[in-house]
């Protein structure tokens, strides 16, 4: 039976699970405003030997790709491929917004994870429950939360927003779509590095452990900031 490490540090959510099958042997998951970077091979470690997995019966690393915090997508992607590459196993991504949408799984209309981007900003995606699992029905994007409420108020269904930013946006969803709105509870709203690690065992491995690279929706803001400038320069020296 196959067994897979799935890493999740795209938020202030950090995840981990390994897993044999479908058949979850341990998982930890931590919700602090606590570096990613220094906290993630330790918690690795400690979870492998407590569920006595050894780093060379892995089969997989499935990993959150993002979008979310660009050091903390930066910082699990990174880690997964070093462990894939050194153990010469696939490393598979999975939607950071995918993995929040299924604890939506029994939940009869839209479902909608919602990340923080800051300025009005929201990465979020249009999920839909399907059987066992929430599918993706519109892709994941960064948009403003006030076009996206507009986007789903015309579908006159309800909506079930889901990840611990709603609660920043509580007051406009409700305001925007009232009675079509469903606020998940907050035992449901942080991601399960269990559900990351069953979503990635049933996707195809499309990645190269060298190619494969983080999918953040935007630049951090620094980079961007950057390559305007250059562009700013570029259009001064012409």
């Amino acid at each position: 039976m196959s067994k897979t490490l799935a890493i999740d540090t795209s938020s202030f959510v950090m995840g981990i699970a390994v897993t044999e099958g479908e058949k979850t042997l341990g998982e930890i998951t931590t919700n602090i405003k606590k570096n990613h970077s220094i906290r993630i091979m330790p918690a690795i470690d400690n979870l492998m030997k407590e569920v006595g997995v050894k780093p060379k019966e892995l089969d997989r690393i499935v990993v959150a790709n993002g979008p979310g915090s660009y050091t903390g997508v930066r910082i699990g992607v990174t880690t997964a491929k070093t462990l894939a590459w050194s153990l010469s196993i696939p490393v598979i991504g999975v939607s950071s917004l995918a993995v929040i949408a299924q604890t939506g799984r029994f939940f009869q209309g839209i479902v909608s994870p919602i990340m923080d981007a800051r300025r009005g900003q929201v990465y979020t995606g249009q999920y839909q429950a399907q059987g066992t699992l929430v599918k993706e029905v519109a892709s994941d994007r960064l948009i403003m939360l006030e076009d996206w409420l507009f986007h789903l108020k015309a579908f006159n269904k309800p909506v079930l927003f889901i990840g611990q930013d709603v609660e920043l946006h509580r007051s406009m969803i409700l305001d925007m779509l009232q009675e079509q709105a469903h606020i998940a509870k907050g035992s449901m709203m942080l991601p399960r590095p269990a559900e990351l690690a069953n979503l990635g065992q049933i996707m195809a491995n499309e990645n190269s452990t060298h190619t494969f690279v983080p999918n953040y929706l935007q630049l951090a803001e620094a980079e961007a900031n950057w390559q305007k400038a250059q562009r700013e320069k570029g259009m001064a020296n012409d």
